[in-house]
């Protein structure tokens, strides 16, 4: 295998790394990590010297050229590149809508956003940002948007079989799928009484899911690792905080992928 080289912009050590286990310790746990991997440190040392950004719109322009090269029946078999990050952790779900959600904000606790990206057939359909909360926490804004991508979903469920709904954040799936049940059946208290922290958004999160999870699927995805409804419903996330959108509303710009991935990101 060929040396590889990583570059972190935002984690608990930035630069650029030689091996992965470098990079998993200084942004595991962190859901504002960003980080990319390059063929060369030649590469990676330009990359850092600009930004996350840039280098994930000259990575997807890469991914579109390379597409287009290829000849109509090879096409046939590939994912189009603009949704090609993302077949690569969807393709073995049978479902007709996906629903990124994601979360941002900036101090941590402080003012925080929630975005969505919705795919109808593996292409986008919908962004939407909103949620604010002047003193809220990236695990709230992580579970705002799981809550909204469940209230989304049973609409679609109306018309469609199965919804698959994807966050970036295992803390706010886990308290779902894992710990909700046990919480709730321990009058909802954690071992020995303790308190649960967001114990609502919980509460409000696991009851619609109870009454969909036999026709939704819950996925986890990584964070700033160029899978584009996540990358999307960052940029989401960010905007609502920015314009301390507290409704949750439809991005009525253009859905043009380049421009919103250029959009600041969290």
């Amino acid at each position: 295998m060929s040396k590889k080289f990583y570059v972190v912009w935002k984690g608990a050590k930035t630069g650029v790394f030689s091996t992965w286990s470098e990079v998993q310790r200084y942004t595991q746990g962190r859901s504002d990590a960003q980080f990319m991997g390059f063929p060369s440190q030649e590469e990676a040392q330009a990359a850092f010297a600009s930004t996350y950004t840039k280098a994930l719109m000259k990575r997807s322009l890469a991914n579109k050229g390379s597409s287009t090269s290829q000849s109509r029946s090879q096409k046939t078999n590939t994912i189009n590149s603009s949704n090609k990050s993302m077949s690569a952790s969807t393709s073995n779900i049978n479902a007709d809508i996906q629903i990124y959600c994601d979360g941002a904000c900036s101090p941590n606790p402080g003012k925080s956003g929630t975005g969505l990206a919705v795919y109808q057939q593996g292409k986008i359909s919908t962004l939407y940002y909103g949620l604010y909360q002047a003193n809220g926490t990236n695990n709230t804004a992580e579970l705002n948007g799981l809550l909204y991508a469940f209230k989304l979903a049973k609409k679609y469920l109306a018309n469609v079989e199965k919804v698959q709904v994807l966050s970036d954040s295992k803390y706010s799936i886990d308290c779902i799928t894992k710990w909700a049940k046990g919480w709730q059946a321990k009058g909802w208290t954690r071992g020995k009484g303790e308190e649960i922290k967001n114990l609502a958004l919980i509460k409000d999160c696991f009851s619609l899911y109870q009454e969909l999870k036999s026709r939704l699927v819950i996925s986890h995805v990584k964070g700033h690792a160029n899978i584009e409804g996540n990358e999307l419903s960052d940029r989401m996330a960010v905007l609502a905080r920015k314009e301390q959108q507290q409704d949750l509303i439809k991005y009525n710009g253009e859905l043009d992928i380049k421009t919103i991935l250029a959009m600041e990101s969290g």
